[in-house]
């Protein structure tokens, strides 16, 4: 039988095993168009270095084999109703450590600039690092390609976290103590999360940390960028946060002006992300510190933007690192 590292990403997704799961493996992109898409995990990894993917898909495989692991968030009706809430799910990657379930979970959100969601890279292989450090982890696919998505997601999220209380005692987890993670939007997210527009709009705990990992965080950065002629700046804004980009600049969707509900927080990103400007995270990271909220600023050296876990390039182990820093205090 081959191994997970041997069988193309085509005979993986296409496993009745994972077959909840497979069509949000990047949400809203047909992967059967990708070159990629035949090729085995071992060729992804010498020809993408994406080689993260097989650590992700042997952690999903195992726990898609012990059961129920893939939770919608709406119902049949809801999803007739809305079709964009359709796929919207929670993934349950539960730690084999027993310390577990007295630490605070982890809620991750993938990125993917709210027309995509990159579970593939910035979900399954990152939780199964989180799950090794002890951690139960549980990754969020939330809504795209619609008005307002960011604000949309922000109902996903508080449904995700409803669902975790619940089924507190099944999951092992205290639905008051967790901590957030998030990739480039996805990193907005969770830093959008802990605004008026988040935990707090929702009645939910705040966080004990947060992680965002190139996150955009700034409109007004965005709104100062040299955009190509014809580009909308407002269609932008309307598309993620509802409104235009003057309103996003001047309100709480201007992540560094909104600091005040913020836990403790650990930043990371690469030096020349050609994607999310440093900018964004060094702006964050500055208004934290002048907040008094206790904030680790990590730039790696090199590379760009997508860095995921980090397997093989300059930011290799920034999970562990964020945990070493949450479990030392967050200072």
């Amino acid at each position: 039988m081959k191994s997970i590292y041997e069988r193309t990403l085509q005979s993986l997704l296409e496993d009745p095993l994972i077959a909840e799961i497979a069509p949000e493996a990047i949400r809203a992109r047909d992967l059967s168009k990708d070159e990629f898409y035949t090729w085995t995990l071992e060729k992804i990894d010498r020809e993408m270095h994406w080689s993260s993917l097989n650590r992700g898909f042997t952690r999903l495989f195992t726990l898609a084999e012990r059961g129920q692991y893939y939770y919608p968030l709406y119902t049949a009706e809801e999803c007739a109703a809305a079709p964009e809430k359709k796929g919207v799910n929670l993934v349950r990657f539960p730690s084999d450590d027993p310390a577990a379930d007295s630490r605070p979970f982890i809620l991750l959100v993938p990125g993917g600039g709210f027309v995509n969601v990159w579970n593939l890279t910035e979900g399954w292989p990152v939780a199964q690092h989180f799950n090794e450090r002890g951690y139960h982890v549980f990754i969020l696919t939330y809504r795209v390609c619609t008005e307002a998505a960011a604000v949309c997601a922000m109902e996903d999220a508080a449904k995700a976290m409803r669902l975790i209380g619940a089924h507190a005692g099944e999951f092992c987890v205290n639905p008051a103590r967790y901590i957030t993670c998030g990739f480039s939007a996805g990193g907005y997210l969770v830093c959008l999360w802990n605004t008026e527009k988040g935990y707090a709009a929702y009645g939910l705990p705040k966080p004990e940390a947060c992680f965002p990992v190139y996150p955009v965080t700034s409109y007004r950065l965005m709104e100062a960028e040299e955009w190509d002629e014809g580009d909308d700046k407002d269609e932008m804004a309307h598309g993620s946060v509802g409104c235009t980009m003057k309103e996003a600049c001047e309100s709480c969707f201007e992540i560094p002006e909104h600091v005040e509900g913020f836990p403790p927080s650990a930043i990371f990103l690469a030096a020349g992300d050609e994607l999310v400007d440093p900018e964004h995270s060094k702006k964050l990271a500055a208004a934290l510190d002048k907040a008094g909220i206790p904030c680790r600023l990590e730039i790696g050296p090199e590379g760009g933007h997508g860095f995921a876990d980090g397997t093989g390039m300059c930011m290799e182990g920034w999970p562990e690192r964020a945990i070493d820093w949450f479990e030392q205090g967050a200072r």
